[in-house]
């Protein structure tokens, strides 16, 4: 992607706008994953008479198809330009709504409409992680590299923002009007955006011969670790603190995974400079230590407000964890790899929360629930002591 900056500096309401513009089709593209998202298991195991397995493997289809799909989208995005790979993208959602669609259609034939539902969801995930790395060049090839902390901040933003709407709107127009309805929701909403993205204007690419993967990966895994050793507090939490709560005999879970939630989208909002004010790696660091005692605080609760207080400040911590080690990790390769270097970086989240479920299932097997909250707040603790030891290095060589 280009280097230039903007070709002026426009006020903050005037840059977001702009940063808006691009990255409202990685809402439409989130929006359509996370509308089937809480309807396809019920759908899969009650309706069509599946067991837990292919209705839990229907979901992980997609993350498994985006994981595997990242390094491609950089790569196409650097070559043929982020709008093209956005366009892609939001297809890519269509078709999964055209899928979903067409199960629904031959619900009498469980087999057709059991692979048709797996092959809408590959395609969904590939359709992901295309739109999701070409919205954010396209917002910083229309603004400036200067400022990809700010556009890395909107575009998940707006990524999170859509779980949250789609998946209770899915539940909604499942329940009035099936899986057929909800289709035609999906594939109306990324037909829309397509024809929405077509007529913008693209941003030019960077010339110059892209480097080989290898080398790319070589230049950015320290910072695609220090992300994921971050996002494993990310994990627990979203996928855990339920199971806490009903293990110490409390309720209120929602509210602390709102607070979570809220924190993380709160936090990107009101600190929009801090990057670009203090660098990447020391926002990180702060980051990282804010979401550590989030952690401790869980892990130690002998309260529920105490759990609510963790979970607040574990979503603040980890709020611009990515966009702050993502401009550093960025930066790293040469303008014309940026496409594969934000795709690769961002395939490591992917893996985190990916092998996260699991390890902390296993965990919490023989020692307790409790105690995958420590063991992830002395993992956050860990990647921040790493964080500060690469601006030290950083600092020095400069």
């Amino acid at each position: 992607m280009p280097e230039q900056p903007a070709p002026e500096a426009p006020g903050a309401l005037r840059l977001n706008l702009r940063i808006i513009s691009v990255v409202i089709f990685n809402f439409a593209a989130y929006l359509t994953i996370g509308l089937p998202l809480a309807v396809l298991p019920g759908y899969v195991h009650d309706v069509m008479g599946y067991s837990a397995f292919w209705a839990g493997l229907v979901v992980s289809l997609q993350y498994f198809a985006t994981l595997v799909s990242r390094p491609h989208a950089g790569r196409f995005a650097d070559l043929l330009g982020p709008k093209r790979v956005v366009v892609a993208g939001l297809c890519g959602c269509l078709i999964s709504g055209l899928c979903y669609a067409l199960a629904a259609l031959t619900a009498t034939l469980p087999m057709v409409s059991l692979l048709l539902l797996c092959f809408g969801r590959i395609v969904l995930g590939i359709g992901q992680s295309f739109a999701g790395t070409g919205s954010t060049l396209w917002g910083v090839g229309v603004v400036g590299s200067l400022h990809i902390g700010r556009v890395i901040s909107w575009n998940g933003i707006f990524t999170y923002g859509a779980m949250a709407i789609g998946a209770p709107l899915g539940v909604g127009i499942y329940r009035w009007g099936g899986l057929l309805l909800l289709a035609g929701v999906v594939t109306a909403i990324a037909l829309l955006a397509v024809l929405m993205a077509l007529p913008r204007p693209a941003v030019k690419s960077s010339k110059g011969r892209p480097l080989p993967f290898r080398a790319v990966l070589g230049k950015i895994w320290r910072f695609g670790t220090l992300l994921a050793m971050g996002s494993a507090g990310f994990g627990v939490i979203a996928t855990f603190i339920t199971l806490f709560y009903q293990d110490k005999g409390w309720d209120g879970a929602a509210w602390a995974l709102t607070l979570f939630s809220g924190a993380f989208v709160g936090t990107r909002l009101l600190f929009p400079n801090a990057i670009n004010r203090h660098g990447g790696l020391m926002v990180a660091a702060v980051c990282f230590a804010v979401e550590a005692v989030g952690l401790f605080l869980v892990w130690g609760a002998a309260d529920p407000w105490m759990a609510k207080l963790g979970a607040l400040l574990t979503g603040a911590g980890f709020s611009l964890v990515f966009p702050a080690i993502g401009v550093v990790a960025v930066k790293a390769v040469p303008a014309q790899n940026q496409g594969s270097a934000l795709a690769t970086y961002t395939a490591f989240m992917d893996l985190a929360l990916g092998i996260t479920g699991p390890l902390a299932g296993l965990v919490m097997s023989y020692a307790g629930v409790p105690v995958i909250y420590l063991v992830s707040a002395l993992l956050v603790c860990l990647a921040m002591l790493l964080t500060l030891k690469a601006r030290h290095a950083t600092a020095e060589s400069a």
